[in-house]
Order: structure tokens, then sequence, then C-alpha cells
């Protein structure tokens, strides 16, 4: 994760020139690269072990990370124009899930709230059939894209098998500015929210793809078929 001087996290909200820098994970560690830069590598045996060195903040939640030194910490600055740092989340660390949706037990990294996003492949099709231009599953930021259901049915799942792997879905995500921003040219624009927002909002929030929490451990793979549990 990526905090600026006092801590506090730093995403494209505020900072749209992160949607080009792609990350990239190899035998030996993270892999960070952006256009007309030599790649950052974050060295897993560099890491791992390591104790925690601060307090960094994620939304309202304090947790204890390992910086990630100088060297990142230059390569990021230089991209943002700004001074920041890169953390890491080490395993002994427990980040709680909000207990308004979560269960004892559920943990998150550092992502906005869940360790999981899963969108559906029909629903962002039925999306784009709106849109002036179509956009890819990337505005989206998911960890799994699921194809062959109806538009919208992710809607009415509460549990999903991947592969061996149950996920439980314990709210849809509610859409932030991020989406507006093109992955390729770091650009912001109107779309998907203003589409969004007349036919998927609720509440004051626009919805699209739902949180998911993993009830079991396991490994899931590009192909893995999708039951629908409940």
């Amino acid at each position: 994760m990526i905090v600026d001087d006092t801590g506090r996290f730093v995403t494209q909200r505020t900072e749209p020139r992160l949607a080009l820098v792609e990350i990239a994970r190899n035998a030996e560690g993270i892999v960070a690269s952006a256009p007309e830069k030599p790649p950052l590598t974050l060295a897993f045996a560099e890491l791992s072990g390591a104790e925690p060195q601060r307090r960094v903040k994620v939304w309202r939640d304090e947790v204890d990370a390992v910086d990630c030194g100088g060297a990142a910490a230059a390569w990021m600055s230089s991209w943002l124009g700004k001074a920041v740092s890169v953390v890491y989340m080490p395993d002994p660390v427990d980040r709680p899930v909000s207990p308004t949706y979560g269960r004892p037990g559920d943990v998150v990294s550092f992502a906005d709230g869940y360790p999981l996003l899963l969108i559906s492949s029909s629903s962002l099709d039925d999306l784009n059939a709106r849109l002036p231009s179509p956009i890819g599953a990337d505005r989206f930021r998911p960890n799994l894209v699921v194809s062959g259901a109806p538009p919208w049915a992710e809607d009415r799942w509460s549990r999903v098998r991947v592969g061996r792997v149950v996920l439980r879905i314990v709210k849809p995500c509610d859409r932030c500015t991020v989406t507006t921003i093109d992955p390729l040219t770091a650009e912001r624009g109107p779309e998907p929210l203003r589409t969004l927002s007349t036919f998927r909002a609720k509440n004051n929030d626009v919805l699209f793809g739902q949180n998911c929490i993993p009830d079991s451990l396991g490994t899931i793979a590009i192909g893995d078929s999708v039951i629908v549990l409940e």
C-alpha cells in the first residue's frame, strides 16, 4: 500500500496516475512498472518475517505495517510527484472486516473493505450496451469475473463455490470515482457512474459487483467452475 507522510493510504481517488502503474508477481517478489520508468521490485525475502515499524491508516482502521524502504519510497514519490512511502502488511497483522457484514475472524488486508470482489461479464455487457463507449472489467478492479449467468443474477447470490473455494457474498459493492479513471490514460470522465446511477442506485450509492469473503481455503484459477450454493 502507498501512504503519505501521515501514514494515510493513497489511492487513485486523489492520484489518478496510479492507474498507469502495473503490478506483477514473480518468484522473487512483486514488481511495479510505469511508463518510461525502470521497474521496482519488492522482494519477498526482504519483507517476509520483518517486524512492523509504523502505524498506517486505511479508512478508519489503523494497523501495523512494514516499511518497504527508501528505494520503494523514492520510486513511487518520483512517479506521483509527492512524498509517499510503500508499506507491507506482515502475516501476524490482522485487519478485521467491518462487523456490519463480516463475522468474527473475517479479515482483510489493505483492500478497501473486503477480501474479494466478484463481477459478472453479462452484467458488464448490459452496462456497456447503455454506455456511449464500452469499458473493460478493469475499471472495476475485480478479483473474479464470472461468465455464463444472466445479467445481474449475482444480486441474488449469497454463497458460491469457485473451484473448491466457498465464498460468502456479503454485500453489493458501492462504486467510487476510481471507476471513472481510464486505466490506459489516467484521465477522468463521467462514466460509468453517470449511467450506472440511472438504474443501479440505492440509498445514495451506485452499485456494481459483489463483495465476498472466503469461507474455506484453496486456490482459484481461471476456468474454474462457479456453483451457486445459495
